[in-house]
């Protein structure tokens, strides 16, 4: 747990490898919407993964959110509260569930990000429900996984009729 209510510094992070992946490599840090710049984060991420199959891409996929159960919940406890808005490895999972089978191009990445960042914010039914009923590592995973699937749906249904 950090020591004091105001927000834990980049070395602070650089000591502590699992809130360094929680916070996004830093950019939770951000004092202002800190879930898009979590996502901007995930994009270099996606563009490492970009080029593997479909499978091995599932599989990077599926291990990042559970050890994103985990990686949530231990940086929620460092930082001392539920569900706090610096933990962004959410966003990273939700925004690599978004771009499952995505066309290549910077048109679809961008695509992407503002279909994300839309379901993440506005958080339709279920997002809603999950982010108010679940708690814990799991509860900060889940309503980001729901939007990124929802995004993903969108995606998909773009590329198809465009």
């Amino acid at each position: 747990m950090t020591t004091s209510n105001k927000m834990p510094s980049f070395s602070d992070l650089i000591r502590r490898p699992v809130c360094f992946l929680g916070l996004g490599f830093g950019s939770g840090l951000a004092p202002k919407a800190p879930g898009t710049f979590g996502t901007l984060a995930a994009i270099p991420i996606y563009l490492l993964m970009q080029p593997l199959s479909l499978t091995y891409y599932l599989i990077i996929t599926i291990v990042a959110f559970l050890v994103g159960i985990v990686i949530c919940q231990q940086s929620a406890d460092w930082l001392g509260k539920d569900d706090p808005s610096a933990v962004v490895w959410d966003e990273i999972v939700g925004y690599l569930i978004t771009m499952i089978a995505a066309p290549a191009g910077l048109l679809w990445l961008f695509i992407g990000f503002v279909l994300f960042r839309f379901f993440d914010i506005a958080k339709p039914w279920p997002v809603n429900w999950a982010d108010q009923k679940l708690h814990g590592g799991f509860g900060i995973m889940v309503d980001d996984v729901i939007a990124g699937f929802m995004a993903l749906a969108c995606m998909q249904l773009l590329h198809f009729i465009i």
